[in-house]
């Protein structure tokens, strides 16, 4: 079994106090019903358009003010959650990229919280939620090629001990630790803040756990809490 144990840097903590996240590490199993992820975000899209959270606003709005903090633009940069719920409210759908990504995409939508899933075998050292000094490297792509960039000094970033995993908090991940349906070791993280309530926190590992095990059922999971 993968072990993952995620840390949070004490001045991240002070930019979004009650910051609170799931993390849940998964050895995978061999998948019998890929078609599970697909299903997942085409409801949750439906979701979106239909019926939403009493929170849901709350909480994105919530995030934009913690990526103002750090110096971030939620208007150019947003965080995950709320570049997914804009595609959704302006075309409707979101098409299906893979199944273990339209999973956990669907439970983004589904909950307004930003969720990050990542191929934990690619990583280097244990996963960080800390500010960038501007000297990290963060692999990325650039009109199809691959590139290196830098984050802002200050910028709130997940990193390994070899580099930037996601820089701007959550709003883009890297390529070397890109999670795919493939991967043998998975590592997803819900980060929540306190406009979202612990229940829909939970609720939303819950779903996620649920449909992992719908689509590789032999799959053995450990969901934990991180507090700040």
């Amino acid at each position: 079994m993968v072990a993952i144990t995620p840390s949070i840097d004490p001045r991240v903590t002070a930019l979004a106090p009650g910051f609170r996240a799931l993390s849940i590490a998964v050895q995978a199993a061999p998948v019998v019903n890929p078609q599970a992820g697909e299903a997942a975000l085409a409801l949750a899209c439906r979701q979106v358009l239909a019926n939403d959270a009493a929170w849901a606003q709350a909480h994105l709005d919530a995030w934009a003010q913690v990526f103002r903090q750090f110096g971030a633009k939620p208007n150019r940069t947003p965080c995950s959650a709320e570049a997914l719920r804009k595609r959704v409210l302006k075309e409707g759908s979101l098409p299906a990229i893979d199944p273990v990504v339209d999973l956990y995409n669907a439970v983004s939508l589904r909950y307004a919280i930003p969720v990050g899933g990542e191929n934990a075998a690619a990583y280097v050292g244990q996963p960080r939620l800390t500010l960038a000094d501007g000297r990290e490297r963060f692999d990325t792509l650039k009109a199809g090629e691959p590139v290196f960039e830098s984050p802002e000094p200050g910028e709130v970033i997940w990193r390994d001990d070899e580099g930037v995993t996601c820089r701007r908090w959550n709003w883009r991940q890297g390529v070397r630790t890109r999670l795919g349906v493939e991967a043998q070791q998975m590592w997803f993280i819900l980060e929540s803040l306190p406009a979202m309530p612990l229940e829909a926190l939970h609720e939303a590992g819950s779903a996620l756990t649920e449909g992992l095990r719908q689509m590789m059922p032999g799959a053995q999971i450990t969901t934990t809490l991180i507090e700040g």
